[in-house]
Parts: structure tokens; C-alpha cells; sequence
């Protein structure tokens, strides 16, 4: 066997400061009551750098800074104007693309192949396909401005919208949420996840270097205090949550009976379904990419593999060959398969569940792997014997866990797939275009990935249904959600 070399990515190419403060009305300002909070490394714990957090006052200085934008500046403006910003935006995104992928890396955890090679190339290409559409919304099937042929409504901005992420896509999040809300003719205040703001400190600086308007794009950072805050500010037009569906149950009561417009994007557990005529190999590469990529940390995660009883123990067999070949380590080399999970409390939600997987009679299996001494690392694992009954069947992991269930038939594997109170996702594994098709028309998700996994476009929507959310993020969709149709 050859032994991989190391070959860690330069952290010079990330200019870190040793404190960061808030992104209100074009330039960073101190907090009102001076409180701040730490982003570590989860890779190795070291305290990369002190960020303000921001409390009710900067989340209305904030609000202010972007309805006055709106009403004077981004609002009324051309939308060819308004494209020649995203342009300029997703140009710089591209070119200091090596540095955001190694800050992602260090404030996330996951692998820099991952950040380099998926999230960056996906960030910019939504701020360049939202480039497009600023100026073509009439023809976005939302009304048509009125002429002497053709009468109707045109789309126009809701006007400030309130935008809360998360931290297992933190830029990814942001493009999804920002580019098409200014395409729209929006303004924005976001609020990056706590444990992971720095690529949004630095976008707010990509904004500066693009010369936008001052509070176009504002940035608070903080907890869920902060968040809370933004969302029931009532000049707040719009409200926009990726998260765990308990804050979106939270929110969606907090916007109930407001004027606010509101979209969702919640929980999952997705099912990974392998039919008897799937390509093993081929199958086997997709519910490695399906549970494994971003350490598990994946809304739309395959976290459910259902496989056809007669092939099990061969897709078992090869799924456990492939296991052990995953690298687990610093999330800066670029052999790393597996990086580190993104919080101490991430890292205790899991094993709470795997154990009360163990518990309850499930068997765990984990290839042979060493774990680094400090930071927060699971190694990549699987459940057999599995029942629907299970915790680890029901709940969302968010971690490298996956639980492996049998089926007989194609109805049994829909009826089990749809069986959970998520629909954000699923995957079919056949060689049959008809299975794929009929599967496929069966399954209660927002996405159907067929012989692939994982699979995203700026041009497709995305979202779910039931408990993984509402509306739809991605695509001409997409701008629907920060439009008045």
C-alpha cells in the first residue's frame, strides 16, 4: 500500500484579524454593548478570532441602515445596475477563491477539497446566474410590466429581508440567500451562524471592495438572541431560515399574522434507495458521497440507506471495503476525506444518538480509524439491523452516521422512505429508467437525485416538504420567495 504524503493547504493566503466587528451601512462598527464571543478552530480548538456580538440595538441600527438603502438607492435602481454589482461580486468571489476555501476550512472543519472544489465554484455561479436575472424579472413568470399588449402586475422587491444561516454551508448559505434576494431588488441584514461567521466578515469586505451601496448587505453577528431579534424587528419585510426545524417551528410562530413573507429550509432524513440492478460500485460512491461529504453535516444527508434485501450483504460488503480507504484528519490536507465536526454540542448530538442506537439493538460499525487528540472528530459510521422504531431511523444525526434499513419490494421501499416527518431528499439507485420514474413520482421529497447523489445547480430549486420546510431556494424559483407576485 502507498502511503499518502501530507499535502496541507498554505494558511498564508487568509489575512486573519484578531477581531472582527459588525457590517452595518457599508463599514464595521463596534457592538452597542461592547459583547463578543469566540470562533475556534474545530479542527484543533485554537481560538482563530474575537467576533462582536451584536444585541437588539445593532440588529435595528442594521435594519435602519438597509431600509434606507432600499427606499434611495437599491430599490429604485436599474436592474442592470443592480447586475453590474453581482457581476463584480461573484468576479471577486472567484478571484480570492483559494483564500475563502481555506478560511471555511479553518472556521468549519470540512475538508479544503470540499470548500475549494464544491462550495466556491457553487458560490460564485449563483451570484452570476442571479446577475442575470436582475434585469429580466418580468420574464421570470412572476407578471410582465405593463404595456399595450400585455396588462398585468410586475414584480417588484419586498424591500428589507431578515436572513438567518447556518454553519455547515456558511457561504454557500450566504449566496443562496443573498444573491437572489438583491437581484430582486432587496436589501439585506444576515446573521451567519455563530461558530462560523468569518466567511461572512469576509464577504462583507468583498462588498466594500465592489463598491456597494452602503446597507445593501449588512452583517450582525451573534447567537440565537441576535437571530431572534432580526426576525421580530417589524420592519423587517421578509424572513428567510436555513436551520434545525425546531427554530424554524419557532420562527415561522414568530411571523405568524405579520405582513412578513417567509421561507424555510429545515431538517431531513433522506433515503438512499438501492435497488437489485443497481451498479454496486457506482451506487456504493454515491452513499459514500450521500452521508459522508461535509462530515454528515448535510441538510439533504442520505442518512437512511434502504437496500433491496437480495443485494444487501453485497452492497454492505463494498460500502465497508470503501469505509476503510476514507481519510480522517486535518481538514487542510488535501488528501482529508473526512474533516472535523463543527462543534463540541454538534459532536455530543451525535454520539447521544449513536448511542441510543447501540442501545436499542442496533449494530455499529466503524472502519479502523485514529482520532486526533484535540478538536471534535466522530469517525464515519454505519448501523445495521435497523428498524423504522429506531431514534437513529427517525432523527436527524447531522453527523457521518448512517443507518441501514432492507426492503423487498418497490412499494415497501417507498412506503419506508416516505415514512418520517421530513421531505427534503431522496436518491434511487437503479438501472431502470421506469423504476426511477415511478419511484421518483412516489416519494414526498423536494429533491430526487437518480444514480447520483448531491448533486446542486444554481439553476434548479431547491426544498423540501412536511418538517424540512417551505418555498424554494435556487433556480427562477428562487427569486419568487423575495418578489411581490
Amino acid at each position: 500500500m502507498f502511503e499518502y504524503a501530507p499535502a496541507p493547504e498554505s494558511r498564508s493566503v487568509v489575512d486573519l484579524k484578531p477581531s472582527y466587528g459588525l457590517f452595518i451601512d457599508g463599514k464595521f462598527v463596534d457592538p452597542a454593548d461592547g459583547g463578543s464571543f469566540k470562533s475556534i478552530n474545530p479542527a484543533s480548538e485554537e481560538v482563530l478570532a474575537e467576533i462582536a456580538e451584536g444585541g437588539a440595538q445593532d440588529v435595528d441600527r442594521a435594519v435602519r441602515a438597509a431600509r434606507k438603502a432600499y427606499d434611495k438607492v437599491w430599490g429604485p435602481m436599474p436592474g442592470r445596475d443592480r447586475a453590474k454589482y453581482l457581476f463584480r461580486i461573484a468576479r471577486i468571489i472567484q478571484e480570492r477563491s483559494r483564500e475563502l476555501a481555506v478560511l471555511e476550512s479553518l472556521d468549519n472543519g470540512k475538508p479544503i477539497k470540499e470548500s475549494r472544489d464544491v462550495d466556491l465554484p457553487l458560490v460564485a455561479a449563483h451570484f452570476f446566474y442571479y446577475a442575470g436575472w436582475a434585469d429580466k424579472l418580468e420574464y421570470a413568470g412572476f407578471g410582465r410590466r405593463p404595456t399595450s399588449q400585455h396588462s398585468g402586475a410586475y414584480p417588484q422587491p419586498l424591500g428589507v429581508a431578515a436572513q438567518v444561516i447556518p454553519w455547515n454551508f456558511p457561504l454557500l448559505m450566504l449566496a443562496w440567500k443573498i444573491a437572489p434576494a438583491l437581484a430582486a431588488g432587496n436589501t439585506v441584514v444576515l446573521k451567519p451562524a455563530e461558530t462560523t461567521p468569518l466567511t461572512a466578515l469576509l464577504f462583507a469586505e468583498i462588498c466594500q471592495q465592489a463598491d456597494l451601496p452602503a446597507g445593501v448587505v449588512n452583517i450582525v453577528t451573534g447567537a440565537g438572541e441576535t437571530g431572534r431579534a432580526l426576525v421580530e424587528h417589524a420592519d423587517v419585510d421578509k424572513v428567510a431560515f436555513t436551520g434545525s426545524t425546531d427554530v424554524g417551528r419557532a420562527i415561522a410562530r414568530a411571523v405568524a399574522g405579520s405582513r412578513k413573507k417567509l421561507t424555510l429550509e429545515l431538517g431531513g432524513k433522506a433515503a438512499n434507495i438501492v435497488f437489485d440492478d443497481a451498479p454496486v460500485d457506482q451506487a456504493v460512491e454515491g452513499i459514500v458521497n450521500g452521508i459522508f461529504f461535509n462530515q454528515g453535516h448535510v441538510c439533504c444527508a442520505g442518512s437512511r440507506l434502504l437496500v433491496q434485501e437480495s443485494v444487501a450483504e453485497q452492497v454492505l460488503e463494498s460500502l465497508k471495503r470503501r469505509m476503510a480507504q476514507l481519510r480522517l484528519g486535518d481538514p487542510l490536507d488535501k488528501n482529508t476525506d473526512i474533516g472535523a465536526i463543527n462543534s463540541a454540542a454538534q459532536l455530543s448530538r451525535i454520539r447521544e444518538l449513536t448511542e441510543a442506537g447501540a442501545a436499542e439493538g442496533a449494530q455499529q460499525w466503524s472502519p479502523p480509524c485514529e482520532l486526533p487528540e484535540r478538536g471534535f472528530w466522530f469517525a464515519p459510521t454505519i448501523f445495521t439491523g435497523v428498524t423504522q422504531a429506531h431514534r437513529i431511523a427517525r432523527e436527524e444525526i447531522f453527523g457521518p452516521v448512517l443507518s441501514v434499513l432492507t426492503f423487498r419490494t418497490p412499494a415497501e421501499a417507498v412506503e419506508k422512505a416516505n415514512n418520517t416527518p421530513y421531505g427534503l431528499s431522496a436518491g434511487i439507485w437503479t438501472e431502470k429508467g421506469s423504476r426511477i420514474l415511478w419511484t421518483a413520482d412516489r416519494l414526498r421529497a423536494g429533491v430526487v437525485w437518480a444514480n447520483t447523489f448531491n448533486k446542486f445547480d444554481p439553476t434548479s430549486p431547491f426544498g423540501g416538504y412536511k418538517e424540512s420546510g417551505y418555498g424554494r431556494e435556487g433556480g427562477r424559483h428562487g427569486l419568487e420567495a423575495y418578489l411581490n407576485v
